[in-house]
């Protein structure tokens, strides 16, 4: 019965088969794994873009202490306008290849609500 076992070959796969059912298999993979890095790119693009969005502007007033006449302390005050730079949104170039500029937002982002 084992000797039947061993020399019946009906259910053997044939190594050209197995080349072609491995070569198939491998560029699924490559494939698959092209769209994850395709993905994740345009997500942290995505990521940049709102970064960039964010308006850091500032206004501290100034301050002045006087006490019994005499001037203690004070501060001028400071603040900052931030205004739009060609680095605060990636519209300008695509960072993923074949992409059509579009992205998942329509326009890809932009400055809404600055100061």
């Amino acid at each position: 019965m084992l000797k039947n076992l061993w020399t019946d070959e009906s259910g053997v796969i044939i190594s050209a088969e197995l080349v072609l059912v491995l070569t198939i298999a491998t560029l699924a993979v490559v494939v698959g794994l092209t769209e994850i890095a395709v993905a994740v790119n345009t997500e942290l693009n995505d990521v940049s873009n709102a970064i960039g969005s964010l308006n850091q502007s500032y206004c501290v007033t100034g301050f002045v202490s006087i006490c019994n006449g005499k001037h203690k302390s004070s501060y001028g005050g400071s603040s900052f306008v931030d205004s739009v730079d060609d680095c605060d949104t990636n519209t300008t170039c695509d960072l993923v290849a074949g992409s059509s500029g579009a992205g998942e937002g329509g326009s890809g982002g932009g400055h809404h609500g600055r100061w």
